[in-house]
């Protein structure tokens, strides 16, 4: 079975190391003693060992071997079954998604990961020396684990609000360039999963928060308030960034629609100045017998005066305007 730990611990203090996992009815336990037992990826025969061991309920036993479920909180006889979602990001902008189950009784504790690439040893060795804590019981460990799982999103949202920023910046100079804007749908689609993901992350610490659990303390309730913090805070970095992204198109469209609309208004005061020398020489070049000034001895430099003094005016009109 692959066990990471499996632990008894009395009063804050670490009783009994590598407790049998053999499928054995378990005897009951003094006061203030349970046992933490931490696995892997298990196969439904191991999770059968550890459902005959702790009295586990067939139904929760088969959500734990689903990788895919949501997070929830369900009561079942005299255990407490919890589902969380852990979440890292991966090279490329991706996140990895995996599922932590637990068990929780009224002396034990069972954490089920799967697809999860933060192993729970740093949290036991911490949580093993701060006995005072370790003591309140399973309860306390239960909350640690969620805490655990919801503080491994933060990374996550650090590097996409780089990453969002970094576009976001160059949005304002320039129109994105195709690869941009895929990348942008690309963290949108992704942002959107960690929602549908996660987001029921929060109606479950808010059950565990609201609601009276035999397994759960009523002094216990307060740390589980706080994981429900964390996790609408990530929720709530989710939503900006999405909301983010979603207006950098739009923002990039505005601006390169103004762009455009300069270098038109630029083009048509030019077309504008330009038709004036255009329209003259049109007309003097008609070849008609009888026009004015044909032969006049300073006809050609009067036209010329005409168009630079006409196209003179109409520049500096322009420019007043702000079209050149």
């Amino acid at each position: 079975m692959p066990v990471i730990a499996a632990r008894r611990y009395t009063s804050g203090q670490c009783s009994q190391r590598d407790i049998a996992v053999d499928g054995a009815p378990r005897q009951p336990l003094p006061d203030g003693a349970f046992d933490w037992v931490g696995v892997a990826e298990p196969t439904p025969a191991d999770m059968e060992l550890l459902r005959a061991q702790f009295g586990l309920h067939p139904l929760a036993v088969e959500d734990a071997l689903n990788p895919n479920q949501l997070p929830k909180v369900e009561v079942y006889g005299h255990h407490l079954f919890i589902v969380a979602r852990t979440a890292a990001i991966e090279e490329g902008e991706k996140i990895a998604y995996g599922q932590t189950a637990m068990f929780l009784g009224r002396d034990f504790l069972l954490s089920v990961r799967f697809g999860s690439t933060r192993a729970h040893v740093e949290l036991r060795n911490r949580l093993e020396h701060d006995s005072e804590h370790l003591a309140e019981g399973p309860d306390f460990v239960a909350h640690a684990i969620l805490d655990f799982i919801v503080d491994g999103y933060q990374p996550i949202m650090d590097t996409l609000e780089i990453a969002v920023q970094s576009m976001e910046e160059r949005t304002i100079d320039v129109f994105p360039d195709p690869a941009t804007i895929r990348r942008i749908f690309r963290l949108r689609r992704q942002l959107r999963r960690f929602e549908r993901v996660i987001g029921p992350m929060e109606a479950m610490c808010d059950r565990l928060v609201r609601h009276e659990y035999a397994m759960v303390d009523a002094g216990a309730r307060i740390w589980f308030r706080d994981v429900l913090d964390h996790v609408r805070r990530t929720i709530v970095r989710s939503t900006g960034l999405k909301d983010t992204l979603a207006s950098l198109v739009e923002t990039a469209g505005l601006l390169e629609q103004h762009r455009q609309g300069e270098m038109t208004r630029q083009l048509a005061a030019w077309a504008a100045i330009l038709a004036v020398p255009t329209a003259i020489a049109g007309i003097y070049g008609m070849n008609f017998q009888f026009m004015p000034e044909l032969r006049w001895h300073y006809g050609y430099f009067a036209i010329l005066a005409m168009i630079g003094t006409i196209c003179g005016l109409l520049w500096l009109r322009f420019r007043q305007i702000g079209w050149l």
